[in-house]
């Protein structure tokens, strides 16, 4: 073989000159590794966040039985608890919220959230606070009372003596942590058909549609002394209804979803300002957050115990009866017994 021929043979051999496979096996590489950082981020964050959502939940021990307590019926039943507890609250965030000074603990929302078994829809239901029943140990009185004497366990079993239902969850949060929720997702839009001025506290909101921050949201689910709202609770708890429908809708919105550092604040804020039976968890917490997102859409049975009138002092005892009996049996809730 001469010289020449060599020298050809060597540079057909010879890789052409520019050609370098190393990076283009790289670029495949960072795209691999790019593709397995964007699937396991979600999985590891809401991993992360499930457990610290999960630890961070203040608990309470199971409610206990006692003689005469109902049976389970169909589907589950929450009580939902919004207190006026100030614990937590310094000074000045008291003073920035309205909250003004009092001591322990009472209902300024009381509600019971159905989940049903079936495809019937999910029920909420108000209990206006200064409904009067029965109270374990106190004789008939307003139920607000219950939960001032005896906590989240007598007043438990003040509603389910009162509607025969069994409550098989829990869960509470204060004024901090309802308004902290809020300023958590970004506030939450809300539309006023007219000007709302409380005369006790001073505060007004402005007619039509605007979002509202965690202060003027708490303002607006506790308004009761205003023109605009002339049933005074009655009016006060359906505000509260919309409100949380609202509020839940803009949780589980995209735009929330996708940005972790809203989720994150969001999970922070109702974790740490929320109480929960020992024996749940963040499954059961989402489940019932599921189930309450088509409030906003008619998705959900909304009302107020039937009550004889506008003081919601007294239960109309038939039409709550028939309220309690089909909610507890999966049963669709007649029109007349629902009221605004």
């Amino acid at each position: 073989m001469n010289t020449q021929q060599m020298r050809n043979d060597w540079g057909a051999q010879r890789p052409a000159y520019g050609h370098r496979p190393a990076p283009r096996r790289r670029g495949r590489r960072v795209l691999v590794l790019v593709l397995l950082a964007l699937v396991l981020f979600p999985l590891v964050f809401g991993g992360w966040l499930w457990f610290r959502v999960d630890s961070s939940i203040n608990r309470i021990g199971a409610f206990p039985d006692y003689s005469g307590r109902p049976a389970a019926g169909s589907g589950a039943n929450w009580l939902i608890v919004g207190s006026d507890s100030r614990e937590g609250l310094d000074p000045d965030t008291a003073e920035s919220l309205h909250v003004g000074e009092a001591d322990g603990g009472r209902t300024d929302t009381i509600m019971i959230a159905h989940v049903p078994d079936n495809d019937t829809p999910p029920t909420l239901i108000s209990i206006p606070r200064d409904s009067e029943v029965p109270v374990p140990g106190q004789g008939r009185t307003k139920i607000n009372a219950a939960f001032a004497i005896g906590g989240p366990e007598l007043l438990a079993q003040t509603v389910e003596q009162a509607t025969g239902l069994r409550i098989d969850h829990y869960a509470e949060v204060g004024f901090g942590g309802f308004a902290g929720m809020v300023d958590a997702v970004g506030g939450v839009e809300m539309c006023l058909d007219q000007e709302m001025h409380d005369t006790k506290t001073g505060q007004t909101l402005q007619a039509g549609c605007q979002t509202l921050d965690g202060e003027k949201a708490l303002t607006f689910v506790r308004m009761r002394y205003s023109d605009a709202t002339p049933r005074s609770d009655l009016d006060r708890v359906a505000n509260q209804r919309k409100f949380i429908g609202a509020l839940v809708e803009q949780a589980s919105s995209f735009s929330t979803l996708i940005n972790p550092f809203r989720t994150y604040s969001l999970a922070d804020e109702g974790a740490s300002s929320l109480t929960m039976l020992e024996p749940d968890g963040t499954g059961d917490l989402l489940s019932l957050a599921w189930a309450m997102r088509g409030i906003s859409s008619d998705g959900v049975v909304t009302t107020t115990v039937p009550v004889t009138d506008s003081s919601a002092n007294r239960w109309d005892k038939e039409k709550a009866s028939e309220l309690f009996e089909a909610v507890g049996s999966d049963q669709p809730i007649r029109q007349d017994l629902i009221t605004e």
